[in-house]
């Protein structure tokens, strides 16, 4: 069999043609070598929704299976999965637009140094395709967006990253028949061709092993117990904030139409993680730093912030009573919506159909409806670029917070909380806490010191590690940078009750265990015992379990290790019981090694 996996997208973003099909699709479809393609697989998978998978026969009867992740996501949400898949892949294909330089910058500087790292100096081939005519026409004459829309990734920075991958560079200037089948085709199967034989060729190597005549066959090993499967928990980012929205916790924005006969609060971080305009009304940006005319009129024209008294002067460690801030909204229309607008918005500003919807039954008017949506738009809009419907789509638009939120993360701007952890001060939003963690509302609304001061101490965890914590709560997601590491960040988040964090730590460790090479496992100074007993102390069950069987499958090195006498009586007899190799098997081995010694033949797989 073959396992391609092919990353990235052909398709221009800013371009009006979204029907164009895959190059992967393309291929399978044209390919007078392909045949039999199973299209109940053609659909995204329900369990994982950010890559296609195909199946179909090559060469006659060779097997072919073909992943095809077209949005870069995937390394940011599923860390564990894009790395099976590499780990998995025989041939990996990477696309990209010429016409869409932002999205090759990325890719550059974000993901090909994932990518280099999952293959770990591997010898799979890597094919880089860039696919599209660049667009040499009129550029637009706006100055604040010409960079953008004619924008180009030229040839020799196409090869610049094939050389850093050590990949083959091809130009797809269209996917008719000849770029498809001869060009992309003819490399694609002659990787194909190598692939199968090198697999031929380590058969037969292993076919000939066996072949060796022995008068009495060797023992079998039966295989070892099978490991327990940990499952990742999904993410609840989203719903997370969007519920900060339904129970007004430390809400610090209070909305207002101009006869102050209604009230609808929210948070000034959230708004500011998703839009420039709140930035320039909730002073975190100044008119020069936004650099948008049309950003800077709008704010005026829709909001005003109205002045606030002069609160008393704060005891030291305790906030001021700083009540929400009023912005009073001018658009009486605009206001009648801003309900659902704050919906959309914390809900990750990704569900533009909903709220298009939700506008259009609430307003009954579609030219009110029209205007409403235009002030979304440029509530939404990034400076400098232009504002059209597309790029509001929900297949078009990224979750926002994962990327925004960063932005604020151990920074002073918004923070109305700092926490003092071993000598140094880490600022913080009460807002984002709340909403992520469970502990950390009940801290800051109840009966708590910590409700009424500014400044918070942290014990029993390193400044690295809660600063890791607060990283994912702020973008829900983590990378760890080793094991000892992913430990102490799976005990902090055991401390504050956050089982998702938990389970990606999980995660980490056991992956990072599996890939690790019997004689490093048997040199390391890693303790294994140690992780079982902090992972017991902390109910990490399903991690405590697994690093059990994994201490009787690699029997033979943790019984030489002075760290296997700490096992207790109940570990150590589960270990022996779930030993690999069996203690049958050794004597079965030792008995047959003195046949062969005996008969005066030499056993070339002993």
């Amino acid at each position: 069999s073959v396992n391609i996996v092919a990353f990235g997208n052909e398709r221009d973003r800013l371009s009006e043609d979204n029907q164009q099909p895959s190059l992967i699709w393309s291929y399978l479809r044209r390919s007078a070598l392909i045949s039999q393609i199973d299209s109940s697989l053609s659909a995204s998978n329900v369990g994982n929704p950010i890559f296609a998978e195909y199946q179909a026969c090559v060469f006659g009867n060779v097997r072919l299976l073909v992943h095809d992740c077209p949005v870069w996501d995937i390394f940011d949400s599923d860390w564990y999965t894009s790395r099976s898949l590499i780990g998995g892949a025989d041939i990996i294909v990477i696309k990209y637009s010429v016409n869409d330089k932002s999205l090759f910058q990325e890719l550059k500087d974000s993901y090909v140094p994932m990518i280099k790292k999952a293959l770990n100096h591997s010898s799979v081939p890597v094919i880089i395709s860039a696919i599209g005519a660049r667009k040499n026409g009129m550029p637009c004459t706006c100055p604040l967006c010409t960079s953008d829309r004619r924008s180009c990734v030229t040839t020799s920075e196409g090869v610049q990253l094939a050389k850093e991958l050590g990949a083959t560079y091809l130009e797809l200037h269209t996917l008719n028949d000849f770029y498809i089948q001869k060009y992309f085709g003819g490399v694609l199967e002659y990787f194909m061709i190598q692939s199968l034989n090198q697999k031929s060729s380590e058969k037969m190597k292993k076919r000939k092993k066996t072949q060796k005549c022995h008068r009495v066959p060797p023992p079998q090993l039966e295989q070892p117990d099978k490991m327990p499967i940990l499952k990742g928990e999904a993410s609840h980012y989203d719903a997370d904030l969007h519920n900060l929205l339904c129970c007004c916790q430390c809400a610090d924005v209070a909305f207002y139409p101009e006869d102050l006969s209604t009230v609808v609060e929210a948070h000034k971080i959230i708004l500011c993680s998703v839009s420039h305009l709140f930035m320039l009304l909730f002073n975190v940006k100044s008119p020069a730093d936004v650099c948008d005319a049309s950003i800077v009129q709008m704010a005026q024209s829709l909001f005003v912030v109205e002045s606030q008294a002069t609160c008393p002067p704060a005891s030291h460690g305790v906030p001021p009573c700083v009540p929400p801030v009023r912005v009073v909204v001018k658009d009486s229309i605009f206001c009648s919506c801003l309900p659902d607008i704050l919906h959309f918005i914390y809900s990750g500003a990704f569900q533009w159909e909903q709220l298009e919807e939700d506008i259009k039954r609430k307003l009954k008017d579609p030219e009110k409806t029209e205007h409403v949506l235009e002030n979304v738009k440029c509530i939404l809009k990034s400076p400098g670029k232009l504002n059209s419907v597309k790029d509001c789509r929900s297949h078009q638009i990224k979750q926002l917070y994962s990327t925004s939120l960063r932005l604020f993360f151990n920074t002073p701007v918004l923070a109305d909380v700092i926490f003092k952890i071993q000598g140094a001060t880490v600022p913080a939003h009460r807002a984002v806490l709340v909403a992520r963690c469970e502990v950390m509302a009940a801290m800051f609304n109840g009966n708590y010191l910590e409700a009424n001061s500014i400044l918070v101490p942290v014990y029993g965890v390193s400044k690295d590690t809660f600063l890791s914590f607060l990283e994912y709560l702020y973008t829900d997601s983590c990378c760890p940078a080793s094991i000892l590491q992913a430990m102490s960040l799976l005990i902090c988040a055991e401390m504050y009750q956050v089982m998702r964090l938990q389970h990606i730590c999980e995660l980490y460790i056991i992956t990072q265990l599996q890939s690790m090479p019997s004689r490093e496992l048997a040199s390391t100074s890693l303790s294994i015992v140690s992780l079982l007993k902090k992972a017991k102390f902390h109910n990490s069950d399903c991690l405590s379990t697994w690093l059990l069987h994994f201490i009787a499958t690699n029997y033979l090195i943790f019984s030489q290790k002075p760290e296997f006498q700490d096992l207790s009586a109940e570990e150590r007899s589960f270990v022996e019981m779930h030993r690999w190799p069996s203690d049958l098997y050794l004597k079965q081995l030792a008995q047959y090694r003195n046949y062969v010694h005996a008969q005066k033949c030499h056993c070339a797989v002993m």
